[in-house]
């Protein structure tokens, strides 16, 4: 057997240390790829999930019409319907690779192009709410959780439960029936608005109101527990004490030490939830009849719009995944410990 060689200690001090450049590109392609893998299950689950979906294409579209079974059969054609699912799906994808997803049937226009009318209304709704969740949702788990066992931290708690386990559009149905008559209950702005930046700002703001406190009552709630959790967990640790040991004023030892360490988890929880808030605003415009994606989407399903709702789908779906992979990516970059993994 030969001798097994032990190299000394002038050769390990000589020894470069070891890089972890490989490790953090692999960490980041591993993710981009699965979140690459993740979106195209999602293009072939969108296009047979909605092909799975009841009722006639073309019966839809020409309903309420006088239509001959010729002229069904030409608009059957026209949009490729009588192919076998199989050609139907190969269309797709080249369609697809090339940034087109096809016509809407019932708009007539490019559903890239009406996908675009309707996202920056998704966009203004779900930033402004998500902004006011965020600094709602850490204010009060900070409290809460630095007094921990207190009358705040209880009644903050139960209410945050509470609005966490409501269905989105039940409270917003409440909200319609309790301010009756004080907001705007549809659309983004009035008809008869002066057509100046200011009065469509102040507009826009109101028709805001209700649609913003419903995104935000049910959102914050979750920021807020993470953060009181984070917190606690964070009360007991040594460095704590040392900072108190130090003479250090309590709310400096709160500000400077305890919260920054609490905040990871909420932090990358706000990336995670947010792809998830754009897909769930559907609920809330559908309610409000806000002009976004969301109310894009329902009237697509109610439609039988094959083609504008699998670009609603691939666009929700992509904002989630998308996020989810920016969450993860962040994760890395504010945990050391994830970093030396």
């Amino acid at each position: 057997m030969s001798d097994i060689l032990i190299p000394t200690e002038e050769a390990l001090a000589e020894a470069p240390p070891p890089t972890r450049g490989g490790g953090a590109l692999r960490y980041v392609l591993t993710k981009i790829g699965g979140g690459l893998i993740s979106f195209a299950l999602v293009v072939v689950l969108g296009f047979l999930l909605f092909r799975a979906l009841p009722g006639d294409v073309v019966q839809t579209m020409t309903r309420g019409r006088p239509a001959t079974p010729a002229m069904m059969a030409a608009l059957e054609h026209k949009y490729g319907l009588d192919l076998p699912l199989w050609q139907q799906f190969l269309h797709y994808i080249g369609a697809l690779l090339h940034g087109d997803m096809g016509e809407s049937y019932f708009y007539n226009v490019p559903v890239w192009q009406k996908i675009g009318e309707r996202l920056w209304p998704t966009l203004l709704l779900v930033g402004v709410s998500t902004l006011i969740s965020v600094a709602l949702g850490l204010w009060l788990g900070t409290r809460a959780g630095w007094r921990r066992g207190s009358l705040f931290d209880r009644l903050s708690t139960g209410v945050a439960l509470t609005l966490w386990s409501t269905p989105t559009f039940w409270l917003g149905m409440l909200l319609l029936a309790a301010t009756s008559g004080w907001f705007p209950t549809a659309g983004i702005v009035n008809s008869d608005t002066p057509p100046d930046f200011f009065s469509q700002a102040v507009d826009v703001a109101h028709h805001m109101v209700l649609p913003t406190v419903t995104l935000v009552a049910v959102t914050y709630a979750q920021y807020q527990l993470v953060m009181r959790s984070s917190l606690i967990e964070e009360m007991g640790a040594d460095y704590l004490t040392t900072a108190r040991a130090k003479g250090l004023r309590e709310d400096l030892v709160r500000r400077r030490h305890a919260v920054p360490n609490a905040l990871l988890p909420t932090v990358t929880l706000v990336f995670l939830h947010l792809g998830f808030v754009i897909a769930g605003a559907i609920s809330v415009e559908t309610v409000f009849s806000w002009p976004g994606l969301g109310l894009l989407t329902y009237d697509a399903l109610t439609k039988n719009d094959l083609p504008l709702l699998q670009g609603t789908f691939i666009v929700l779906a992509g904002a989630v995944i998308l996020m989810n992979t920016l969450a993860d990516l962040l994760y890395r970059v504010l945990d050391p410990r994830v970093r030396a993994a």
